[in-house]
């Protein structure tokens, strides 16, 4: 039974309150970590092929 993902705008701006920066910095680590995701979380949620 996999998890449902929270969406990126929540993970954004629980990144942005974890490590105490802006929402633009909080999305551009949740983006590099993104596109280094292995390949079976990319097989698991597809949403992540998107980010560029």
């Amino acid at each position: 039974m996999s998890k449902k993902h929270p969406g990126f705008k929540t993970v954004q701006s629980s990144i942005a309150k974890k490590e105490g920066v802006s929402k633009q910095a909080a999305g551009a680590i949740l983006a590099s970590s993104t596109r280094n995701a292995s390949a079976s979380a990319k097989k698991a949620n597809p949403n992540l092929k998107k980010v560029k």
